[in-house]
């Protein structure tokens, strides 16, 4: 069935002319569980079945190539595939950065990564990381492009110099508006890497295209990228619901909507939403918020019921892609919180992605900005506006020249 859409890795496959500079060399593949054709082949299987390319390692990020890893901070294992008898070396256990000895198994490096479009996503630190690798030793990185399903969309203050961490690769706002591939660019252009990087760019996307406005919706299947990165929905909320993981509220994982909602067993939800629309209704445009119950079956709060708000952004009705704010939507909640409840211990102290002596939600933030606003009971939205406002034009700009896709 023809489709208007066509991603990088169907496009590789479906042209030998561009395949060509890959015969006869080494080419390993950087994969997750949503790197797949659009019939459902996944990219190992699709690339393997090919006469003309030699594969001869794979790469897992985190969660593993199989995706079978549930939580943050659980480790995969090295491995040889069942199947293709090749190595999958993983860069979320002993390593974060491929080793030399890894390197040594490829002379190209594919990578075939479905992101969520929010700095806060490992696999954007993990292709900086193979990136900088393959430079000092020079290897070669096709980064296969996928759609941003997050869209074009701007927001959230850019991380900080010296905030550099597993969840924050650079100088990029939580909601960044690039694909991987044009990441890809930003990452050689600001580091200044002499590496061969070359994308093959997706046909036929059109971010602004609604309904999916970043998503092709009826033209391509959704898998999940990560365990509990379930649907379109939760990828819209991401930059703002995975504020929460640096919190005490759960964000829902352990429920069949994690990163939509979020809640705790001693918050009023109905009161919290009511403070919300009092301190910044125009922070609340483009979805709808229901107040609902939830018991989580693992993760904070297993076995007990919370009191919660999910967060609707899937009926076209309600959904407006160009108002949606989830970052300041999701700090506005915690700012009403803080003011309902002002000793609540918002701020989940404990060592985040290995990283201890800095707050997790400062981690995910990339700097200390976020926390002492919503802190300030005297604070008002116009204050993170004058912080974030000029943060998000200032990289509106920045991109522009990085665009494959206008």
């Amino acid at each position: 069935m023809p489709t208007s859409v066509q991603f990088g890795l169907d496009r590789l496959l479906d042209d030998a002319e561009l395949r060509r500079p890959l015969v006869g060399r080494r080419v390993a593949l950087l994969a997750h569980p949503a790197s797949v054709t659009r019939d459902l082949t996944h990219s190992l299987d699709a690339l393997a079945a090919l006469p003309d390319i030699r594969l001869t390692a794979a790469f897992g990020p985190q969660h593993g190539l199989r995706g079978d890893k549930q939580d943050n901070m659980v480790e995969s294992p090295d491995f040889v595939d069942p199947q293709h008898r090749i190595p999958v070396f993983s860069l979320y256990g002993d390593v974060r950065r491929p080793t030399a000895a890894m390197l040594d198994s490829f002379d190209v490096l594919l990578v075939d990564l479905q992101d969520l479009g929010c700095r806060i996503y490992t696999f954007i630190t993990t292709l900086r990381y193979v990136l900088e690798e393959a430079a000092k030793l020079g290897k070669s990185v096709w980064v296969l492009d996928r759609p941003n399903p997050a869209g074009r969309p701007v927001e959230g203050t850019t991380l900080r110099a010296g905030w550099e961490s597993f969840v924050g690769a650079g100088p990029l706002p939580m909601r960044h508006g690039l694909t991987m591939g044009e990441l890809a660019r930003w990452f050689v252009s600001t580091l200044k890497l002499e590496v061969d990087c070359q994308v093959v760019a997706m046909r036929g996307w059109r971010p602004d295209l609604a309904p999916g406005c970043g998503w092709p919706l009826g033209e391509r299947t959704w898998i999940n990228p990560s365990p509990n990165a379930p649907n379109l929905s939760m990828a819209r909320c991401y930059a703002g619901t995975v504020m929460l993981e640096g919190t005490t509220l759960s964000e829902g994982r352990g429920t069949t909507r994690p990163l939509e909602l979020f809640g705790a067993p001693d918050i009023d939800a109905r009161a919290v939403i009511a403070e919300m629309r009092h301190l910044a209704p125009q922070w609340l445009q483009g979805c709808v918020l229901r107040e609902c119950w939830f018991e989580p079956t693992f993760h904070k709060h297993a076995g007990k019921l919370c009191h919660g708000v999910q967060i609707h952004v899937e009926d076209p009705a309600h959904y407006d892609h160009a108002t949606f704010r989830p970052w300041r939507l999701q700090a506005l909640a915690f700012k009403a919180i803080r003011r309902l409840q002002p000793d609540y211990p918002l701020w989940r102290d404990f060592a985040y992605e290995y990283e201890h002596g800095r707050l997790a939600i400062d981690l995910i933030n990339g700097s200390e900005l976020l926390r002492a606003w919503v802190d300030d009971l005297d604070a008002p939205p116009d204050d993170l506006d004058a912080l974030a406002c000029p943060d998000e034009a200032a990289w509106g700009e920045e991109r522009r020249e990085f665009l494959l896709y206008r």
